[in-house]
């Protein structure tokens, strides 16, 4: 494949993964206005945010089992449009059930354009240069995640709300144009979607469902701190039927995941270390706000330029990482990155009371540079453990394990941080120390996982050489 030909490629998976990643990091800012607009309380409105993580994450390992079955580009660019209908019925809804179901309708398509990116790069791309392509990706979603709360704030401050929607509409419909040209898209007869759809393990799928139901409620339970171990104990479902649905699934005639990917021990270790490393990102994203504003005073435009510093970060170190990935070795780096991104945690831990910049900033830098130096290369690693065919549903696993890992990190974080701080239901100035001391303690906890992290790969990496070094016996 020639260069022009893969430069066009990246293009159409980077601008769809660019809108979709923006739809999602500027709902979050929207959503006071979306409550004072269709005349709804802030905590109803929030199922906004929720139904689409909820959504996405159900029907992930689904679309990239049919994107194997059928064809990735196929289900990619499909889902560009849905995600298009979508956003049109979110953009103009009059009341919160409509723009629910707007949202779910965008959510599908978010899943369909997420679970097939990955496989699609590994179809166009060769084993030495899958890295690099996958960090260009990488930088795309990285400027929608930048850009998401800027650009929303700048569309609600000369327009309606309903922009942050509308506008992909125009945009989407342009790319999909542009990628049907450039993705060719097998016809697939309705026959054959139908016997494929016919032929999967939807007992498993409704398994599957309902735990990650029950694993995002948990979440807004854990909000009431009356309700503490009721949520423990929805969690602990939820978790038990998510993996439960896996097992299921093996077991199945027809299953969703192939068992070559399911009892490939490498692949595992990939996205395990990539689930964990999501968790601990993420820590930082809901801890640094309440520090750097409820604690610090600091106003949200200035708390918001310096967490940007760390996906400024990523998106200048990521197509580096992706070549240095493509020329060395890939296992080594990710354990490189992983070891950066515990020294960052501790960075964290050792915050001061007072707003001393250069101690704040320097754990972000790292923690940016940890995350870019690990994610290029295990994705590159994770796509070239299982052939093509598969492609498909490994890289919806990837996409699964992001999600989940993220989902975790924002339960995790915000609900230690107040178990440590009973009795506080706001943080202001005046918690002081007792805040700091809880905000380094989740910290602590983040720091763990890192290291198990690091371990994890580590311990893959030496395997690795040890396997690498053993001499081959000579036949007689």
């Amino acid at each position: 494949m020639g260069d022009r030909k893969g430069l066009l490629v990246i293009l159409v998976l980077g601008g769809l993964s660019l809108l979709s990643s923006l739809a999602g990091s500027s709902t979050s800012l929207a959503i006071p206005k979306i409550a004072l607009s269709l005349d709804v309380s802030s905590s109803s409105a929030t199922w906004v945010l929720q139904i689409g993580l909820i959504t996405t994450t159900i029907f992930l390992v689904a679309f990239g089992h049919f994107g194997d079955i059928l064809s990735k580009n196929c289900i990619f660019l499909a889902g560009g449009l849905i995600f298009t209908i979508g956003s049109a019925i979110t953009g103009i809804a009059p009341t919160l059930t409509i723009m629910l179901i707007g949202r779910v309708v965008q959510s599908v398509g978010s899943a369909m354009i997420m679970a097939n990116s990955m496989g699609i790069v590994s179809d166009y791309f060769a084993d030495s240069k899958r890295a690099e392509a996958l960090s260009y990706i990488s930088m795309f979603i990285s400027v929608g995640s930048i850009s998401g709360p800027s650009l929303g704030g700048f569309i609600m401050s000369v327009a309606s709300w309903r922009w942050i929607y509308l506008i992909n509409v125009p945009l989407m419909l342009l790319i999909i144009g542009f990628g049907m040209k450039v993705l060719p898209v097998p016809k697939e007869r309705a026959s054959q979607v139908l016997a494929a759809a016919k032929g999967v393990n939807w007992v498993g799928q409704t398994i599957f469902s309902i735990g990650v139901i029950l694993f995002f409620l948990s979440g807004l339970i854990f909000q009431d701190h009356s309700k503490t171990l009721l949520a423990f104990l929805i969690l602990a479902v939820g978790a038990v039927l998510i993996g439960y649905s896996f097992v299921q699934d093996d077991r199945a005639k027809t299953p969703w995941i192939s068992p070559q990917i399911l009892h490939n021990r490498r692949y595992l270790i990939s996205i395990s270390a990539l689930l964990l490393v999501m968790l601990v990102n993420s820590v930082s994203n809901v801890l640094l706000p309440f520090y750097l504003q409820s604690y610090g005073g600091l106003s949200p435009l200035n708390s918001g330029l310096i967490i940007m510093i760390q996906p400024i970060v990523m998106l200048i170190f990521s197509p580096i990482s992706g070549y240095l990935a493509d020329h060395f070795d890939r296992q080594l780096m990710t354990t490189f990155g992983l070891v950066v991104l515990a020294i960052s945690q501790i960075g964290y831990i050792m915050y001061p009371g007072n707003l001393d910049l250069v101690r704040i900033i320097l754990p972000i830098i790292l923690n940016g540079f940890g995350m870019a130096f690990f994610l290029s290369p295990n994705n590159a690693l994770t796509m070239g453990l299982v052939p093509k065919e598969l492609s498909g549903i490994a890289g919806s696993l990837n996409s699964f394990a992001r999600t989940i890992g993220t989902t975790i990190g924002v339960s995790f974080s915000s609900t230690l941080l107040f178990f440590f701080l009973p009795g506080v239901t706001h943080i202001t100035p005046q918690v002081g120390p007792a805040f700091m001391h809880a905000f380094s303690i989740v910290f602590m906890g983040a720091f763990v996982v890192s290291v198990i992290a690091a371990l994890i790969v580590a311990n893959r990496y030496i395997s690795s050489l040890k396997t690498s070094q053993k001499p081959v016996e000579k036949a007689d």
